[in-house]
């Protein structure tokens, strides 16, 4: 049995655990049902590419995404009781993969103390202060979902691990250990154009951290006010999400096998109400375990994250956003001397410039939004436009765009260059 065949025996098993669990409590539900409660959705979502240049290997011509999908969340919180329970789970048609299938996104158990908290299973973790842009936030993340126009809530994907908060005047803490690893989720083959420097070679094998004591990632946080700042330390031991590659020859491969190199993340992040506003500021440094000589052009060498960010709010329901994002490369002369022929080059300073604008109308039940990423170095940019509407307090409608563009096709943003799509999606909460 192979790496990634044990991890989904091994998500198999802890959705058995969860369910099991519910249906041993399910009669406690009828003595305590003022603390229980169940909601969630019936949404429809669909894109398409605007272009009708479809990649290799498309399923269903222009369509990115196109489901039917419904949402079940349960929450068991009785008050006079120290335990809880929590769970929310996804089942949908994929029109694109012309399949049935279930999401379990969240699931845990809380135990609350005066000073203490803990929660078990799997769970969705947020740190920094950053808006679509994450240093200290090394949790996984669903791209695909991003970039084909699915709700924003779908960006951040369920991790299984153990949380444990501890509340406290001096700093608080919050530590995360995750003993099975889950990588992003990037845009697949059949869905989007993307760019391969080796695309001849299609088969690769691909190497998972195991579900083990020694590859369990690791995750402090301290946090508290100083002054007027919200202040944040972070620590991170663990691997990273997108993976790294491995080639017989790179400049000229016979195989190529892909796998996630070991990684360390320290940081910190503050926050305070100025100028009107709201000011943010983030640093990461991301020292790369497998790699720090920097010589291996497979996997990326450490360097600094940082960021610096800006929201205030108008009258008249307006908001407005800005945001400089820096990645800064180290050992860069080593990266440029190991840069195999096919590889793009990146600069030793890759920068991005981030706007959010948000208008509210006819008493906020339309909501008008454009978030914009563009890079000055790369020259590449992504727009994405949205109106959102409510015809009531259940009935939601998005329509929105993902528009890509960039000099290069082999940049971040410019790859998806021919990804342009135009997307609905209209919700029923209950």
């Amino acid at each position: 049995m192979d790496k990634i065949e044990k991890n989904q025996n091994y998500n198999s098993k802890f959705k058995i655990l969860v369910f099991g669990f519910l249906f041993c409590i399910y009669p406690s539900f009828f003595v305590f049902a003022e603390e229980f409660s169940l909601q969630g959705f019936l949404q429809t979502n669909y894109s398409v590419r605007i272009a009708d240049d479809n990649p290799q290997g498309a399923k269903q011509g222009n369509l990115i995404l196109g489901e039917e999908r419904t949402q079940f969340k349960a929450s068991f919180y009785p008050q006079k009781s120290k335990i809880g329970l929590f769970v929310k789970t996804d089942f949908y048609h994929d029109w694109v993969e012309d399949e049935w299938a279930s999401d379990f996104r969240e699931g845990y158990l809380d135990f609350v103390d005066d000073k203490f908290a803990l929660r078990i299973g799997r769970q969705i973790h947020t740190w920094g202060v950053g808006d679509l842009l994450f240093i200290n936030d090394v949790f996984p993340k669903n791209w695909e979902a991003f970039y084909s126009g699915r709700p924003l809530e779908y960006l951040k994907m369920g991790a299984d691990s153990i949380k444990l908060d501890y509340y406290c005047d001096i700093v608080s803490i919050e530590a995360v250990a995750i003993p099975n690893f889950t990588a992003d989720n990037l845009p697949s083959t059949g869905r989007f154009h993307y760019f391969d420097p080796y695309p001849a070679i299609t088969y690769r094998e691909m190497d998972k951290p195991h579900a083990t004591f020694d590859d369990t990632e690791y995750a402090l946080r301290f946090y508290r006010y100083i002054g007027d700042y919200d202040v944040g330390v972070y620590l991170y031991k663990g691997f990273f999400g997108s993976p790294a590659m491995k080639a017989d020859n790179f400049n000229s491969p016979s195989a190529i096998s892909h796998f996630y190199p070991e990684l360390a993340v320290y940081g910190a992040s503050a926050q305070r109400s100025a100028l009107g506003g709201v000011v943010s500021a983030e640093y990461g440094y991301y020292d790369s375990l497998d790699d720090r000589g920097g010589g291996d052009p497979g996997i990326d060498n450490s360097h600094s994250r940082f960021l610096f960010g800006y929201q205030k709010a108008f009258p008249s329901d307006f908001s407005a956003g800005l945001q400089y994002y820096g990645e800064l490369t180290h050992q860069y002369s080593q990266y440029k001397d190991n840069l195999p022929s096919a590889f793009a080059k990146k600069n030793e300073l890759h920068q991005y410039l981030t706007l959010r604008l948000t208008k509210l109308l006819k008493y906020q039940t339309l909501k008008l939004s454009l978030f914009a990423f563009y890079s000055p170095d790369e020259q590449d940019f992504l727009l994405m436009p949205e109106a959102t509407y409510n015809f009531s307090d259940n009935l939601q409608a998005a329509l929105g765009a993902n528009i890509f563009a960039g000099a290069d096709d082999n940049t971040a943003l410019g790859q998806h260059n021919k990804n342009d799509n135009i997307y609905l999606s209209v919700r029923y909460s209950f």
